[in-house]
């Protein structure tokens, strides 16, 4: 029998399904409830017909969650509504892992100054902490509240850490060029992602301001102790999902990439998730997964160490690490639910 209860607010995006395509084969947890304030009263298969007879849950709104008594909730909500439903849970007994950006930042004065907007529950950041399971282990265990990385964050972090953390390369600045499948601008229709925007086309965005720059920073800013400079762009490529993260790092010294490698596999001893690959890692080479696949190189003509890192957006760069951060929370093995192979082609 499943020893935890969980509950799923907001059903209707990609983050919310696949959450239940995840956790529904967890041995360790019953999903309780998934509520959807648009769609309540319809089955969750009604709003995503891939799950008919495997997921016929009804939904229902946020309102009536009360009598269910959950050990965790996910918060699968847009940012700027995640921080209204914290504020809310405040006081009740069930832990919250936060999938939006409401959290994942160092101050609510940063978050207003790079989302524009006004944050309504500026205690929350007391409790929060930043869920990156290889990085905060031990800080996630005893969270009340895990702010989920961004997509684009947890692989230029993942991919970076080792060297930040060891004070090798300079950060003045790091830059960071990343391409994202479409699924991570959301479930909802817009102009940036038609389909006759994406297909056969292939483009920059959010150039010097997108917020997960920031994310990044303050991250690797903790790592080091020190202030980073980041310069990141991200790049919508025509596919459904998977990131690819290249970054550019000048070393504090010469190396070789037999003591570049070292240092990765010492650092990411213990992190199940993390695939050191020799050959160059690729998007379908994660898809449907909560790996992150890494591949190191050094340039000894640029003196320029090269550092590639794939994941699938919605998996380990939202809801496989949020269930990875859940497991962390009960004290369960951090792979608990989460041995999907990839599915290539």
């Amino acid at each position: 029998m499943p020893d935890k209860k969980i509950g799923i607010v907001g059903a209707t995006g990609f983050t919310g399904s696949e959450l239940v395509r995840i956790l529904t084969h967890h041995t360790g947890v019953e999903i309780s409830f998934i509520t959807s304030e648009s769609r309540k009263g319809e089955k969750f298969s009604d709003v995503h017909p891939f799950f008919q007879g495997i997921a016929d849950q009804k939904l229902i709104s946020v309102e009536d969650i009360d009598g269910f008594d959950p050990d965790l909730v996910f918060l699968a909500l847009p940012h700027g509504v995640s921080m209204d439903y914290v504020k809310r849970f405040k006081d009740k007994a069930f832990k919250i892992i936060d999938l939006s950006g409401d959290f994942r930042l160092d101050s609510p004065e940063t978050y207003e100054a790079w989302y524009n907007k006004d944050h309504t529950f500026r205690e929350g950041f007391e409790d929060a902490v930043y869920g990156i399971p290889e990085l905060f282990r031990e800080d996630i265990k005893k969270a009340p509240l895990v702010a989920n990385p961004g997509c684009y964050p947890t692989s230029a972090i993942l991919g970076l850490a080792p060297l930040i953390a060891h004070g090798l390369i300079s950060s003045n600045p790091i830059i960071i060029d990343s391409k994202s499948g479409v699924t991570g601008a959301g479930v909802k229709s817009k102009p940036v992602n038609h389909f006759s925007s994406v297909n056969d086309n292939f483009k920059a965005y959010g150039l010097k301001k997108h917020r997960h720059s920031i994310e990044i920073q303050n991250t690797l800013d903790r790592i080091s102790g020190k202030d980073n400079l980041i310069q990141f762009t991200p790049h919508l490529l025509p596919v459904d999902r998977g990131i690819l993260s290249t970054m550019y790092l000048q070393p504090e010294r010469p190396m070789t990439e037999a003591e570049l490698q070292e240092i990765y596999e010492t650092f990411y001893r213990n992190a199940s998730f993390i695939r050191l690959r020799e050959g160059m890692p690729a998007i379908k080479q994660v898809r449907g997964t909560n790996y992150c696949d890494i591949h190191t190189a050094y340039d000894e003509r640029t003196n320029t160490i090269i550092v590639i890192s794939v994941i699938d957006n919605l998996v380990k760069g939202a809801a496989g690490q949020a269930v990875q951060n859940m497991n962390l929370m009960f004290g369960w093995a951090e792979d608990t639910g989460l041995n999907q192979i990839p599915m290539q082609p």
